[in-house]
């Protein structure tokens, strides 16, 4: 067998800009010393590496570092879409940080810096076609956001944030690669595409003890990485110590990343029957806990990252039609991993602009403060509040918020398609239950007296905000148009 690889550099071309960018940043932070340069470079690298995986994804699916029928680079149509939607993430959040940037509350090229190479684990992982290859990706994400959780300068909770992050992590990325070391021990291949093979023509071995605990272990530690429960309790206390726009970061681009690699895993190498089971039983207890802490949460970005733990249980429930014979057919796993992948686009693009409406109106560098703070916003800001209000209609799957409502719409027409009416009733129940608190925050926008921050601030002390106003109206454009032309990012993501 001839053993070299061919290298394919256009289909790495969105790994090679957004790499670039990591080291221009660095070389602009090392001889210019200007952190406006700095933060222009980081933007502008994100958007070509947006626009880069767009152009190189619109050519058809490409394949490099191939060794016959098995390939570690596989860019196609969801490859291209994940690297769009990481690089734009990444660009959203660096609008989200200037404020505090400008401020000098972050070490400027630090921050770029480790936001780009956090930016290339995730443009990678979407084209990741062995597991070596997916697992490092993941932890090159993951990796930069210890620090960036942590950089809040004379911030305790940022620094405890950090640590359980950290810690948790650790664990995650432990049981990931054990997990893979024996399916590799039990199979010989470590290709997602050829592990699949290997163990639906051997029965035996997949059969084997062994094969079920090497599922399993490789099921849980990427259900840390999307904070599943019960693998969850590291989410809220991080998000909440970590800086406004970092903690978006980790609600969006960070826990898309989780969830391609767990979605790859699954649908490309991992037998359904063993992994329908564990998938209904995690969406189940993922948005049912989710939704059920979530209402009594007083703190803003508490509430954000219990519903975002819910938000992961509605993404998970398609692939746990995967339990029953009826969404096992070829058709019905097509249409549950395609619904699985939307609602995981359409959520990100929500959260982002629920993120960049608290971020407009708290002061800046502030962290989310509580759901008081936000009382009364939209009697001094009324275009803000009503974004943010829109992004958390959006989240609860109610009109206008239409994005939202055609991801629910398509998690559990999935459902139904494959025989799993149980798990959309739970669904169901559970968009009822999140209505309560995301209709809550709602109304307080709208409420009649505001309350003041401590120490004189609040909503009616915060300025008129430049690049965040940018991005809040940017996501929230991005929330309309994928509201009305849904099908598109449908169709992407089957592909």
């Amino acid at each position: 067998m001839n053993v070299v690889q061919s290298v394919d550099s256009v289909a790495l071309l969105p790994a090679y800009l957004a790499a670039g960018t990591a080291v221009l940043v660095l070389l602009t932070d090392l001889l210019l010393a200007r952190p406006r340069a700095t933060i222009v470079v980081a933007a502008l690298g994100a958007l070509g590496t947006a626009v880069g995986a767009a152009v190189v994804g619109a050519g058809g699916e490409r394949r490099t570092f191939c060794v016959g029928a098995d390939c570690s680079w596989i860019f196609g149509g969801r490859a291209a879409l994940v690297g769009a939607v990481v690089a734009l993430l990444t660009l959203g959040v660096l609008g989200l940080s200037a404020p505090a940037l400008r401020a000098g509350r972050s070490p400027v090229g630090e921050y770029c810096f480790l936001l780009a190479c956090s930016m290339t684990g995730g443009v990678v992982l979407g084209a990741a076609g062995d597991l070596i290859t997916l697992i490092v990706a993941l932890e090159t994400l993951t990796l930069p956001l210890y620090v960036l959780v942590g950089l809040r300068r004379g911030s305790l909770a940022s620094a405890e944030a950090a640590v359980t992050f950290f810690v948790v992590s650790v664990v995650a990325t432990t049981l990931t690669l054990l997990g893979a070391a024996l399916l590799y021990a039990v199979t010989g291949g470590l290709h997602l595409d050829r592990l699949s093979a290997l163990l639906a023509e051997r029965p035996e071995v997949r059969d084997l003890p062994l094969t079920t605990a090497a599922v399993a272990v490789l099921l849980v530690g990427l259900a840390f990485k999307v904070a599943a429960v019960p693998f969850h309790a590291w989410a809220p206390a991080t998000y909440d110590g970590a800086p406004l726009p970092v903690a978006a970061y980790l609600s969006t681009a960070s826990k898309l990343g989780g969830l391609v690699a767990l979605l790859a895993v699954v649908q490309r190498a991992l037998p359904p029957d063993q992994t329908g089971p564990v998938l209904a039983l995690l969406a189940v207890l993922t948005m049912t806990v989710g939704n059920l802490v979530a209402l009594r949460q007083r703190r803003t970005v508490r509430l954000l990252a219990w519903s975002s733990v819910a938000q992961a249980g509605y993404i998970l429930a398609p692939l746990g039609a995967l339990a029953l014979a009826a969404g096992r057919t070829d058709e019905a796993r097509s249409a549950a991993y395609a619904a699985a992948m939307a609602y995981a686009v359409f959520f990100v693009v929500l959260e982002l602009a629920a993120f960049a409406g608290v971020t407009a109106l708290r002061p800046a560098g502030a962290d989310g403060g509580t759901l008081d703070d936000l009382r009364g916003a939209a009697r001094q800001h009324p275009w803000r509040a009503a974004a943010l209000g829109l992004a958390l209609v959006g989240l609860a799957g109610l009109p206008p918020g239409l994005a939202g409502l055609f991801a629910k719409v398509t998690v559990v027409r999935a459902l139904l398609d494959g025989g799993a009416a149980w798990l959309a009733l739970v669904v169901a129940l559970n968009a009822v239950i999140g209505l309560a608190y995301y209709l809550r925050v709602t109304a307080a926008l709208w409420a009649p007296t505001p309350l003041a921050a401590p120490g004189g601030g609040g909503v009616a002390a915060v300025p008129v905000v430049g690049v965040v106003a940018v991005v809040l109206a940017v996501a929230t454009v991005a929330a309309v148009v994928l509201g009305v032309a849904p099908q598109l990012v449908l169709d992407l993501a089957g592909r």
